[in-house]
């Protein structure tokens, strides 16, 4: 019998000690875009939740680069573990500077994103090849107290511009809860990348009306993305409208 307890303690202790070494799964850090919000992640979220991945979807200011980077890396530091950073459209920007020098973060994840080199503005790479349309379809700035405009997709437009490819009720919900992005925000240079120190990944639409596929596809060669996927047709919201696509590429940065 004591041969036997002595046998059960050990495999107990081998086992707890495999347990042990098994490398924690990453938290997956999402941040959303302007003229959208958290829940633009839902169904991404749903599919990694699914594999056991641990999930925080920022509620990104969308009032500054250093502002809102400044938050995003506030939520890296709370987290025990590796991170994986994912940024829709602007917040591409945002994660790019919220990363550097959080050595929790692995790696980063660009949907349909924005990634600038230091010293650029998303606005300026929105407008570096032709084929956004995104001017055309905002409506008349709301001014702010503080001197600043905010910015918003005409509600009739929304569907068109940002997710011709969900379905309309979808789309007229989305526009009436769009969340309006600073024109400041926009402008603001960005600071050094932390895409050149950790590895990238990057999917996106080539149906995109915001952000012209030519210049998701230069950012993502200049960042030497590990793994880029474009899908055909999707338009800038492709984590709705492919959500399975984007969270398998997620998991993957997380491997």
């Amino acid at each position: 019998m004591s041969k036997f307890i002595s046998a059960v303690a050990v495999s107990t202790t081998l086992l707890a000690g495999n347990a042990a070494a098994q490398p924690a799964k990453s938290t997956i850090v999402f941040v959303h875009g302007a003229f959208a919000d958290s829940s633009s992640w839902n169904g991404v979220i749903t599919h990694l939740q699914k594999d056991g991945y641990k999930t925080v979807a920022v509620a990104n200011p969308l009032r500054s680069v250093s502002i809102d980077a400044r938050l995003v890396s506030d939520v890296v530091d709370s987290i025990e573990g590796p991170v994986v950073l994912v940024g829709h459209s602007y917040g591409g920007q945002v994660i790019s500077n919220a990363a550097r020098g959080r050595d929790n973060v692995k790696s980063l994840v660009y949907v349909a994103a924005f990634a600038p080199e230091k010293g650029e503005a998303a606005a300026d790479l929105a407008g570096k090849f032709p084929g956004s349309t995104l001017v055309e379809a905002l409506s008349a700035p709301v001014k702010l107290s503080d001197g600043g405009v905010d910015l918003y997709i005409e509600q009739d437009k929304f569907h068109t511009q940002f997710a011709h490819d969900v379905p309309s009720e979808t789309a007229a919900l989305m526009a009436v809860v769009q969340r309006p992005i600073s024109e400041a925000a926009l402008t603001e240079e960005s600071g050094e990348p932390a895409w050149k120190a950790l590895p990238s990944f990057f999917v996106y639409g080539d149906g995109d009306k915001n952000i012209p596929a030519k210049a998701l596809m230069f950012m993502a060669e200049r960042a030497g993305s590990k793994r880029t996927i474009v899908v055909e047709g999707a338009s800038h919201v492709v984590m709705i409208s492919t959500p399975k696509v984007v969270a398998d590429l997620i998991a993957e940065a997380a491997e």
